[in-house]
């Protein structure tokens, strides 16, 4: 069988070229949009219909164009992006040109637009590939685009597109993220229910960090840590959320790179590297990062929607993401977020103690107690679930985290604070703290070890023998000296001294499944957090252990003292403030 190679038709061409720009109403929309703050827009209208397949129109105050600008905006590989032949000399989206011919190839496209200064306005449409003349029409300055009945000349497209509902979460989206980036700019966006946006221009000093209250939420601005860095030229800024304030997803990181919204995996990567200290592998922070850089350090034209850049140094890009982040963190001290404490007054519930069944009926005599009764009542103590704390001073105002009054369950450590109080999580607060000693003493001078009087055989399947033994060098640096004791055991001789009383057995057996998830291609070295993490929860407070005031005190203190003791290694709040003011609402006093 013999074949031949033919020129495809120019709208054919067009058509494939659309599909690799525009897969659905949101592409397009990005596209339009970027146009629109190309051309210096500080307000863009957005309205749909159907999700944005039936309509999408989009009105804005830019420069506009002329009509010979108008004609040339639709043809293909038409650009203002690039003003020389450059390729990596890119400072716009690209305003007009480029997208418009691949979604005039697949939909009814209308074009009317009016130059700054000029007194006419110029319309022209494309349908389906083909161009209409440019005729007179009626505008202010600035353009209006409207793309009618998306993929109408490729009904097999239209297969793909999903539920209306669908289509218009992913516009939102997108909208969202360029409005982020463009806090001086007015966004509105309806469709045929209502308006689902509404982004007024921000122009205060913290315009990015209101800009994105209005678009993450309030929640997001009260636990948000500011981001600054810059290394070579290179600028990283934003703001980041404190561990405690972390998703079940990474639906909520939002990344730029020179005003552009990406998803680039680098970023996510180093996102989640500066995090690894403080969040479990199933937990993501809420972030919102601004890379700028010159043109000539990122190539932009990899993916074909741009969603995806490349560096031209991805380690100095990838350093200075994880620097800043983690100097944030570090900084933020022991803060967690106040959603915890606002889940918490949330949970509260005002009650009234139930009528007993005779409330109503004639009241009783007091009844003589039984000889013998009161004097065993005095003497019998029923087991509380409260522990009382000797009472001390006032809490001192220097005391973040106030003065231990109690101790509910053994578990929980109440404080008492200058304006409300405190809950602390024993367990989670001293993994922390026993966590951050690990990560010390091995950046000094290495782990001191205590010699076990009886060394301990612990008994595992074959496999796990084998790779502790893998990495006994590896868990020796860490102060746990084991080796295979013969095929289905292992001796251990020494733990880490700062771990104190241990249950070897379930720290073994613990340490074998983190190395197993790990996996033979990485080392403990390269994965520290992750078994000084295991290490640390076996050697600190455990839920139930009843404690003295003055060590109530002492771990309170050492939180105090101590970076990132908010949240426990898995990211989980190790403690709940409540302010006096909450605790009065609660009581109606407010």
């Amino acid at each position: 069988m013999t074949s031949s190679i033919r020129l495809l038709p120019p709208n054919l061409v067009n058509r494939i070229a659309a599909g690799e720009v525009v897969e659905r109403p949101a592409a397009a929309v990005k596209e339009l949009v970027e146009n629109a703050l190309d051309a210096g827009a500080t307000r863009v209208e957005i309205t749909l219909v159907d999700g944005g397949k039936a309509l999408i129109q989009i009105v804005d105050d830019g420069i506009g164009m002329n009509r010979q600008e108008l004609v040339l905006s639709v043809e293909r590989h038409a650009t203002s992006k690039l003003p020389t032949d450059d390729l990596l000399a890119i400072e716009s989206f690209g305003f007009r040109g480029e997208a418009l011919p691949s979604i005039g190839a697949v939909s009814r496209l209308s074009l009317t637009s009016r130059a700054r200064g000029s007194d006419d306005a110029w319309s022209l449409t494309v349908e389906g590939g083909d161009v209409h003349p440019v005729a007179p029409a009626a505008l202010n300055a600035g353009t209006r685009v409207e793309v009618r009945d998306l993929f109408y000349a490729t009904p097999a497209r239209l297969k793909f597109l999903k539920s209306t509902r669908s289509e218009l979460t992913a516009v939102i989206d997108t909208v969202e993220r360029l409005a982020m980036a463009n806090p001086n700019v007015t966004f509105t966006l309806a469709d045929e229910v209502k308006t689902r946006l509404k982004l007024p221009a921000e122009s205060a000093f913290d315009a990015r960090l209101r800009r994105l209250e209005a678009v993450i939420g309030r929640d997001f601005a009260e636990n948000a840590l500011p981001i600054e860095a810059i290394r070579e030229g290179i600028t990283v800024t934003g703001f980041a959320g404190v561990p405690t304030f972390s998703r079940a997803n990474s639906a909520q990181q939002y990344l730029f790179v020179n005003g552009r919204p990406v998803k680039d995996r680098l970023l996510v990567g180093a996102v989640r590297g500066a995090y690894a200290d403080f969040l479990h592998s199933d937990r993501h922070p809420v972030v919102a990062l601004f890379l700028d850089l010159p043109t000539s350090e990122v190539d932009v034209n990899v993916h074909p929607a741009k969603t995806e850049v490349r560096f031209r140094d991805s380690g100095l890009v990838r350093g200075l993401i994880v620097s800043a982040l983690k100097h944030a963190l570090a900084g933020a001290g022991h803060r967690a977020a106040t959603t915890v404490s606002h889940a918490a007054l949330g949970a509260f519930q005002p009650q009234s103690m139930p009528a007993p069944a005779n409330f109503w009926s004639a009241p009783r005599a007091p009844q003589p107690i039984p000889r013998g009764m009161a004097e065993a009542a005095a003497s019998f103590q029923a087991p509380l679930a409260v522990r009382m704390v000797e009472p001390e001073a006032a809490p001192q105002p220097d005391y973040p985290l106030g003065a231990a009054r109690a101790q509910l369950h053994g578990t929980y450590i109440v404080a008492e604070t200058s304006d409300g109080l405190v809950i602390v999580d024993q367990h989670a607060a001293h993994e922390r703290l026993v966590y951050e000693r690990l990560k010390l003493a091995l950046e000094q001078s290495g782990m001191k070890r205590q010699l076990l009087l009886l060394p301990e055989i612990v008994e595992l399947p074959e496999k796990d023998v084998a790779a502790l033994g893998d990495h006994s060098d590896e868990l020796a640096r860490l102060g746990l000296c084991l080796e295979p004791f013969g095929s289905g055991a292992v001796i251990v001789r020494e733990t880490p001294a700062m771990l104190g009383t241990l249950d070897i057995k379930a720290l073994i057996r613990d340490l074998a499944d983190e190395i197993a998830e790990l996996g033979a291609g990485h080392s403990l070295a390269e994965r520290l957090q992750e078994v000084a993490g295991t290490m640390a929860c076996h050697g600190s407070v455990r839920a139930g252990r009843q404690l003295s005031g003055p060590e109530m005190n002492a771990l309170l203190r050492e939180m105090e003292a101590t970076p990132h003791s908010g949240q426990c290694n898995h990211g989980r709040p190790t403690y709940v403030e409540l302010k006096r003011a909450d605790i009065e609402r609660l009581f109606g006093r407010r």
